[in-house]
């Protein structure tokens, strides 16, 4: 028999900051969970931290290895692949689920069974503490992903089903670091809703390493799946604009770029 709640995690070189986002795990006030780990090919110690709470935890920790480096999208179609539980979870290596998380989110999609995706807003941290947090609540509608992502993708908790009938994320290279958003786009395409809570219940690593990994490709990978989207919604033909937004914000100077996250953050 299944746990009600599994975790997936696709972690990758984040030996300094996994520790602290298992024990984060461990210290959730619901208790009904399991986690599956997959090390997407990191060339430092995240693979023997990950190992080290697997055999401390085993009813706890599933922990799996790519060869090689295969991306977020392959990576967490293979958590899903040993995923029992009722509902899926993510989580990142570098972050913090705050204590309550998994007893809120759960505990909603309990109560409301005609929603199928259940997310928080995050607060923003770096080395010298928290320096924003943003804001949600309610109930995310077709056009709540003209402005982006209507969903947080890591503290987010859906029902198995939801993944099941879209098969899990798309490994169209397209999609890479926008799989979330295009997965959500599957899911309501097919008549999925969702759900925010109006309280932060995780904790995101937000600083200078976050900057750098966002790239140009990445920016034209997030119109795409804009575009794709948007048709698959069925959203008014004015709503396009907005597909060239990512690619505006792709080309930003760094200092500019900063100070504009920060401020819409903050």
């Amino acid at each position: 028999m299944g746990v009600k709640i599994t975790v997936i995690m696709g972690i990758y070189n984040c030996a300094g900051t996994l520790s602290e986002a298992l024990d984060s795990l461990l210290a959730q006030t619901y208790s009904d969970w399991n986690a599956v780990l997959c090390d997407d090919g990191s060339s430092d110690d995240t693979y023997r931290i990950a190992s080290g709470y697997a055999e401390k935890y085993p009813d706890r920790f599933i922990l799996i290895k790519n060869e090689h480096n295969m991306g977020l999208n392959h990576t967490l179609n293979r958590c899903l692949e040993l995923a029992s539980g009722e509902y899926i979870a993510r989580m990142d290596g570098d972050d913090i689920s705050l204590p309550t998380r998994f007893e809120a989110e759960a505990g909603f999609l309990d109560a409301h069974p005609q929603y199928s995706v259940v997310s928080t807003p995050m607060i923003y941290f770096n080395e010298n503490g928290e320096w924003g947090r943003g804001t949600a609540g309610g109930e995310v509608t077709a056009k709540d992903f003209v402005h982006g992502s209507p969903f947080c993708h890591a503290p987010c908790m859906v029902r198995s089903g939801a993944y099941a009938a879209v098969g899990g994320y798309s490994t169209d290279r397209r999609t890479l670091r926008a799989e979330d958003y295009d997965l959500w786009f599957r899911m309501y395409e097919l008549g999925y809703k969702g759900y925010n809570l109006d309280v932060p219940l995780y904790k995101m690593r937000d600083d200078e390493n976050a900057y750098h990994r966002r790239k140009l490709k990445y920016c034209f990978n997030e119109a795409f799946v804009r575009a794709n989207g948007f048709k698959r919604l069925k959203l008014p033909i004015y709503d396009y604009v907005f597909v060239l937004r990512p690619l505006i914000v792709g080309l930003l100077p760094k200092r500019l770029y900063m100070f504009l996250h920060h401020r819409k953050k903050r």
